[in-house]
């Protein structure tokens, strides 16, 4: 299953992204951002969880259910 987005990226950013595949470095920008938001959930797995952790702690406290 996928999912489509639309983002608004700096102009930085997107020529970045463009160098990589016209460099061979990725196949497509879809591959470059794919691989960008995996690193990026990878690397802030610990915060995620514990963010979500506090939501539902928060949620079970003082819950509108």
């Amino acid at each position: 299953m996928t999912s489509t987005i639309h983002a608004e990226i700096p102009d930085q950013l997107w020529q970045q992204a463009q160098s990589l595949v016209q460099q061979g470095w990725a196949n497509n920008l879809e591959e470059v951002v794919n691989e960008a938001l995996r690193r990026y959930l990878e690397s802030h797995q610990d915060v995620l969880t514990e963010a979500f952790i506090q939501e539902d702690v928060e949620w079970g406290l003082h819950g509108d259910d």
